[in-house]
């Protein structure tokens, strides 16, 4: 896994909008045994997506942001628990059920 680090953002108002200093990178090994066929980021960024379009908590420069930690998780739970529970999906017409493997 390649973990990136960036430096403060910019602190004056017409450079808000202006890309934080990359400070540098690490990376950390991830164990096990994935199946390699099975590996795409394709899944990561369906589900990020669907996250920041269903919870206004990740929209930019807003005021639906959590303060607190404990908030914020809360609402992430939340939004889990009705889209594998309570949505009805198009495709499948009924919840998603999710089965451990």
């Amino acid at each position: 896994m390649l973990v990136k680090t960036y430096g403060e953002g910019p602190q004056t108002p017409e450079r808000k909008y202006s890309p934080s200093e990359f400070v540098c990178a690490a990376k950390r090994p991830i164990t096990g045994s994935p199946d390699l066929s099975q590996v795409s980021t394709s899944y990561v960024e369906r589900h990020n997506l669907t996250m920041r379009m269903s919870m206004h908590w990740f929209t930019r420069l807003t005021n639906g942001f959590s303060k607190k930690v404990a908030n914020h998780m809360h609402a992430v739970k939340l939004h889990f628990m009705y889209y594998n529970f309570g949505r009805i999906h198009k495709m499948l017409r009924t919840p998603q059920r999710w089965k451990p493997a």
